[in-house]
């Protein structure tokens, strides 16, 4: 295998573009073979992207079903096609409580959470990428067609009110993989009886991951030409699996697993497990990979690239 650039890039998204796009110019900037991400942001949201170049992209799938936490800001009063702010405006309403009153928003926003905290139901929306016969259905509502779609369960873990200047207020939503935060919008828009959208949406969580180490588009751009600047941004591949337990092969059972074999290992605790594996001792340059642990033997998942693995020892 090529050597090459391999790790990950906390990237804080900025508004306006798309996931992809972002991908794309990071990977242009790092001259990366192979680069990839861990769940789309819409164009209109910002925040974190985590960015896996080369061999991080084998790990990228794990952080595709992680929990996220975003920042939702919700504009209420106004019911659009698109259920955010790039879409048209379709009914307008006004809630039944005194919404000058501040006491009393506070009271009934604070409903909202006991409402939706927990596993709730939702209906996709239509303009999403979901897929249906091949064709996302965003391609289906702009075309002027509706289709059906099943509910689905979705957790939410916590949810909290930020900040509340009514018809705006935010709320911190976590929750489970799937979530379609447009369409929780829309939902507490209907449970308070005024309809509601999506006028912003800030990522700041997927999995382990924050944007505490969150570098912008604009700080990657400016050291495209500094390669130490670029060293600084980027994490090693298994900073994506860092909420994994970690166990250390000697040379001799890590040369057997990377040829495919099993392991007999024996670990504290019985339960199954995905595991983190290095070669010796748990550095970075030393990861060679996840396992999974079953009734005593290790059994191989995903692994670094020979050549890669190689190289990092010797560095």
């Amino acid at each position: 295998m090529p050597q090459g650039v391999h790790g990950v890039i906390l990237l804080d998204k900025p508004e306006g573009i798309s996931s992809q796009t972002a991908v794309t110019i990071v990977k242009r900037i790092f001259h990366a073979d192979k680069a990839g991400h861990t769940g789309t942001l819409d164009p209109m949201a910002t925040g974190l992207l985590p960015v896996c170049l080369g061999e991080a992209t084998k790990y990228s799938q794990d952080l595709l079903d992680a929990d996220k936490t975003y920042l939702a800001t919700i504009k209420f009063g106004e019911k659009t096609t698109t259920g955010d702010a790039e879409g048209e405006i379709i009914a307008r309403g006004t809630p039944s409580f005194d919404f000058s009153n501040s006491v009393e928003v506070k009271m009934q926003l604070s409903k909202v959470l006991d409402r939706f905290t927990g596993e709730i139901e939702q209906i996709p929306p239509m303009y999403s990428a979901l897929k249906r016969d091949g064709k996302p259905l965003y391609e289906y509502a702009r075309a002027g067609e509706t289709l059906e779609r099943a509910a689905r369960k979705v957790t939410i873990y916590s949810l909290r009110w930020k900040s509340i200047d009514w018809p705006v207020a935010e709320l911190e939503v976590s929750c489970s993989k799937g979530t379609y935060v447009r369409t929780l919008a829309e939902d507490i828009g209907e449970f308070l009886s005024c309809g509601a959208h999506l006028v912003g949406l800030r990522r700041e969580k997927v999995g382990h991951l924050t944007l505490t180490k969150g570098v912008t588009l604009e700080q990657v751009k400016a050291a495209a030409d500094n390669e130490s600047a670029k060293a600084d941004f980027l994490l090693p591949v298994d900073a994506l699996v860092q909420e994994l337990s970690s166990l250390e092969l000697s040379n001799e059972d890590a040369d057997r697993l990377r040829l495919g074999q099993r392991v007999p290992v024996s670990k504290l605790g019985q339960e199954e497990e995905l595991m983190r594996i290095y070669r010796g001792s748990i550095e970075s340059c030393n990861f060679m990979g996840t396992a999974d642990w079953r009734k005593g033997v290790l059994h191989p998942r995903r692994l670094m690239a020979q050549a890669v693995e190689v190289t990092n020892l010797n560095n």
